[in-house]
């Protein structure tokens, strides 16, 4: 295998998978924090009303990070966290300054541009929409081939 070709079947998927997984659950790391204080945030936080712009996030954060982490409605969840996190760039980060690295957004536009990679490629193997698409198509280990006619 050449540095300059894309890796064989099935390594691309796997690390996909692996790479959801892990970003999910840092993601629903985040809305924990902010709803249970676990694990602990660098400084006390209030209590927050979870009818607020800071708790609508926190439950698309934990709600989302474990639909994401489990590989379950990937594209839409993933198109919607696309979406809060550029939000939450632009209102909140973007503002202080330009540069990420200056205005404490760099986590922010990391997994907004993640899930847009994951609204057009999906969740990859190791998912629950993959084992649902494969029992859609009857292709289930152990199942019996379809009977077309």
């Amino acid at each position: 295998m050449s540095i300059f070709e894309p890796a064989r079947a099935p390594w691309p998927e796997r690390a996909l998978a692996v790479t959801r997984i892990v970003m999910g659950l840092l993601f629903m790391a985040a809305g924990t924090t902010k709803f249970f204080g676990i694990p602990a945030p660098p400084q006390p936080m209030p209590p927050i009303p979870l009818m607020s712009q800071v708790g609508i996030g926190g439950l698309l954060e934990l709600v989302g990070g474990l639909l994401i982490m489990l590989g379950l409605f990937t594209r839409p969840t993933a198109f919607i966290l696309c979406g809060e996190m550029a939000v939450a760039y632009f209102q909140f980060h973007q503002p202080q300054a330009f540069f990420p690295t200056t205005n404490g957004g760099g986590p922010a536009v990391m997994f907004c541009f993640f899930f847009l990679l994951l609204t057009f490629a999906g969740a990859g193997s190791w998912s629950l929409d993959g084992l649902m698409a494969r029992a859609r198509r009857g292709r289930l280990p152990g199942a019996a081939p379809r009977a077309y006619g």
